[in-house]
């Protein structure tokens, strides 16, 4: 076999594996047949650093007709001002927004990492944390963000930047009181919407988007395109966002991405997708309460949006990593993840984080739901090869009535 057929072979082993397991990692998803194909396209051959109509090369007149595109529906699907879709992805347009707004050494504010919240939200292994100083805000015993600390924390330390949002939290952020807090400490408010942005153009989920100053997204999880990223902001912070995307942080946009994005956005519009999102909250929550009428115990009690947090010392006595090590032998996939008040490190936490878009996607609904709890509660209570070679099979056969789009085309 040559080296480039090797690649390929690589290629139908991981759409062998997608196929035939069960895919709980609340960041992933699956892209539709068109957003491949635009993501495969001719569009990668071309150099468009710059903005549509302020190109540094030549050739570029239908790529600006793309981005236009793009900003207008994302413009109007989630009723912003301004949208720069050029961000490589979240983290990279997590720290245009910090360049935008901060010299080193001033102040950002986010949501610690073990309460719930991301790296590039001023953790001290990121950039963010490095380069800014960066302070945290975290949840109560039951799970919940508690405002009014948030508040104690912002008039303590008077952060310049305050970031509201998360990638491991399970209820609904209340956008207004962040918006209170900021405005009490003369703070700009960034919204990261990453985990819920289609949730909110679905209608499942608030949106911050007239509320905070600016706010940032993903553009894969649960709006379901390529792996890309968007910032909108009001108006008046548009020319300062550009500047940080480009030529602050970035050269030239990946135009695949974009028009990836485009097809996703169209998508997200319509009537099958508010109904899809509508089905990925209720699969959370079945999928959540199953659990715990397993005996698991899950992460304040339950779930508002697409996932939630598994304390998997308190439920089967294992970490984090030795939960999802176990379940990927029977093609079960999820992330280790930390939980709040976590006595372990990160690299080795107290839960595993479950979420329900791609799944669903895959067309399981609440039935189905039930049987991946019981997938997992057998595994974790019988985890003999025996038991793991059964479970196995049967989710290879469970699988095989849930087709992943596109993937049989490849």
């Amino acid at each position: 076999m040559s080296k480039e057929d090797i690649i390929f072979k690589y290629i139908e082993d991981e759409a062998k594996r997608q196929r035939e397991g069960i895919e709980l990692i609340a960041s992933e998803n699956y892209v539709s047949e068109n957003v491949l194909k635009a993501m495969g396209s001719i569009l990668t051959n071309k150099y468009s650093e710059g903005y549509a109509g302020k190109r540094y090369y030549g050739g570029n007149e239908y790529v600006d007709d793309i981005e236009r595109e793009c900003i207008s529906r994302a413009k109007e699907l989630f009723k912003a001002e301004h949208v720069n879709v050029q961000p490589y992805s979240g983290s990279p347009a997590n720290l245009a927004v910090h360049y935008a707004f901060l010299k080193p050494g001033e102040k950002t504010m986010g949501m610690d990492l073990s309460a719930g919240g991301h790296l590039t939200h001023g953790f001290k292994v990121s950039l963010t944390g490095k380069y800014f100083d960066s302070v945290s805000y975290g949840v109560n015993r039951e799970g919940y963000i508690d405002y009014n600390e948030v508040r104690k924390i912002a008039k303590e330390h008077k952060p310049k930047l305050i970031w509201s949002g998360f990638t491991a939290y399970s209820r609904i952020v209340d956008w207004n009181e962040f918006r209170k807090i900021a405005d009490e400490v003369g703070a700009i408010l960034v919204a990261d919407i990453a985990h819920v942005a289609g949730l909110i153009v679905g209608g499942e989920y608030p949106s911050p988007v007239d509320i905070a100053d600016v706010v940032t997204t993903t553009t894969h999880k649960t709006l379901r395109g390529p792996r890309g990223a968007m910032i909108m902001c009001k108006e008046e912070y548009a020319e300062d966002i550009d500047k940080a995307v480009f030529p602050g942080l970035q050269g030239g946009p990946h135009n695949h991405v974009t028009a990836g994005i485009a097809v996703a956005l169209e998508e997200a519009s319509t009537k099958e997708f508010k109904e899809y999102i509508k089905q990925v909250v209720k699969n959370s929550r079945v999928l959540s309460d199953a659990l715990i009428d397993r005996g698991f115990t899950i992460v304040s009690g339950g779930t508002d949006n697409h996932l939630f947090l598994i304390d998997t010392v308190k439920s089967v006595d294992m970490g984090g990593q030795e939960v999802s090590d176990m379940l990927e032998k029977i093609g079960i996939t999820l992330n280790k993840n930390s939980i709040p008040f976590d006595e372990r490190k990160p690299w080795d936490p107290s839960g595993v984080r479950i979420g329900t878009p791609a799944i669903t996607t895959r067309g399981m609904k609440e039935s189905e739901m039930v049987k991946v709890a019981e997938y997992i509660d057998r595994l974790l209570r019988d985890s003999s090869e025996k038991n793991i070679e059964l479970i196995k099979r049967e989710i290879e056969e469970f699988t095989e009535d849930f087709p992943i789009p596109g993937i049989d085309n490849l």
